[in-house]
């Protein structure tokens, strides 16, 4: 699979509602899992931990609404920029360029649902996420 650059939206709470809305005027497939899809249990773990929405027109973004107990902040962004893909050199390479200078949020790892995922804020505020899989 070639990579991928997407926009990944950021929501407090309404992520489910606004790619439903989205789906409803775009079309495509949406596919949604929950945080207690992924194992969280309690407060919050109803809330969207990922989101895709493909079109049959070749568009897609994803989003998630913010794990429980975050907040967004004045100034904070709302959308991260997702590079995607099963070239995990080449993408762990931009990683650790993006990282320099900046700060890592999510290491470069391995996660629960499988993939190889990190996200990092570059040194000019910029939200990335990366993930092999």
């Amino acid at each position: 699979m070639p990579v991928q650059l997407s926009p990944y939206l950021h929501f407090d709470g309404t992520t489910r509602e606004a790619m439903s809305f989205y789906h409803s005027v775009l079309g495509g497939d949406l596919t949604v899992d929950t945080f207690a899809d992924h194992g969280m249990d309690g407060p919050g773990s109803d809330g969207v931990m990922h989101s895709m929405l493909r079109t049959e027109d070749g568009l897609m973004f994803m989003a998630s609404d913010l794990p429980p107990g975050a907040t967004l902040s004045p100034g904070d962004a709302t959308v991260s920029i997702t590079l995607s893909g099963d070239d995990e050199a080449r993408l762990s390479g931009w990683f650790h360029a993006l990282a320099e200078g900046g700060e890592v949020h999510v290491p470069l790892e391995k996660q629960m649902w499988g993939d190889v995922f990190g996200q990092l804020k570059d040194r000019y505020g910029v939200q990335w996420m990366v993930d092999v899989g």
